[in-house]
């Protein structure tokens, strides 16, 4: 269905493309005749299609060696803290007339994490971002200007879900959806 639509646009591009224009004596027939769309030349093929952009799979991510340091920097050592305090894994602000969604508590622990995806109100999850762990400091997961601030705003009264997936550096997952209300701060 979708190549009959591609190919009616294509078709009344040229078409348009085309009116009031005499072709010059030289011009051989086959420069007269508008040649197909490149995705008709294509033979059919038992294939799937290719899948759309936002639903490749993230880049390759590679497991991280779980050596506990002692300063929370893996999987090993993060995931029992972040699966003891999932409740406050994120937190909703309504503040001067929008929502403000903030990660600070899994940014305190990401220096075990490899990636943070966050989905609003159901759309599609996006990656969040995770600043650099700090190990040549004494405090690695702690948040520094540099950083930059661990929230998001969206609209006044927008954010009625969340829902958060964590990738650990040792490639395991973890997730979680919070209503407004449970998350809501006075």
């Amino acid at each position: 269905m979708l190549d009959i639509l591609l190919f009616l646009i294509a078709a009344a591009a040229q078409s348009s493309q085309g009116e009031g224009r005499t072709p010059a004596p030289t011009e051989s027939a086959a420069a007269e005749t508008p040649a197909a769309p490149a995705f008709l030349n294509q033979a059919p093929s038992a294939e799937a299609p290719a899948a759309p952009a936002f639903l490749s799979p993230a880049p390759q991510l590679v497991a991280e060696p779980q050596v506990p340091s002692g300063k929370f920097t893996t999987a090993t050592e993060v995931k029992p803290i972040l699966n003891a305090t999932r409740g406050n894994w994120v937190a909703l602000r309504d503040y001067n007339g929008q929502d403000l969604l903030y990660v600070t508590h899994l940014w305190s622990w990401r220096c075990g994490l490899a990636q943070m995806t966050v989905s609003i109100n159901g759309a599609v999850p996006e990656i969040w971002p995770l600043p650099p762990c700090h190990a040549e400091t004494a405090a690695p997961n702690a948040i520094i200007e540099s950083d930059g601030l661990p929230f998001r705003s969206f609209p006044a009264g927008s954010v009625a879900q969340i829902e958060v997936e964590l990738i650990y550096d040792d490639l395991s997952t973890d997730s979680a959806i919070f209503a407004r209300s449970q998350v809501l701060m006075p």
